[in-house]
């Protein structure tokens, strides 16, 4: 729905070998970017890595909070809850 807001909790490895959504744990979805953690770049990465596992346009991901520490809650635009978890669970099926 056009109002909905899903919030994602995320673990990030700035200045990995590739960008790629690789687990989740307890709740956490963990990400490599190989961006350096410097002006934002890391952040853009998440964002961007995010949205494509999601299927979502880029512009609909965005930090709401931890901008500046390897904890991050990402806020998603056009997305339930329930719709977030559901995408998330079929990725990692057997993951906690």
């Amino acid at each position: 729905m056009p109002g909905d807001r899903a919030l994602l909790l995320v673990h990030v490895t700035p200045r990995s070998g590739r960008d790629e959504v690789f687990g989740r744990r307890g709740g956490v979805v963990a990400v490599r970017v190989t961006a350096a953690p410097d002006d934002g770049k890391a952040n853009q990465a998440v964002c961007r890595v995010v949205a494509r596992l999601l299927g979502v346009p880029k512009t609909t991901v965005s930090v709401a909070r931890g901008a500046s520490s390897r904890h991050k809650t990402l806020e998603v635009a056009g997305m339930d809850r329930g719709e977030l978890d559901r995408i998330v669970r079929e990725r990692f099926p057997g993951e906690a």
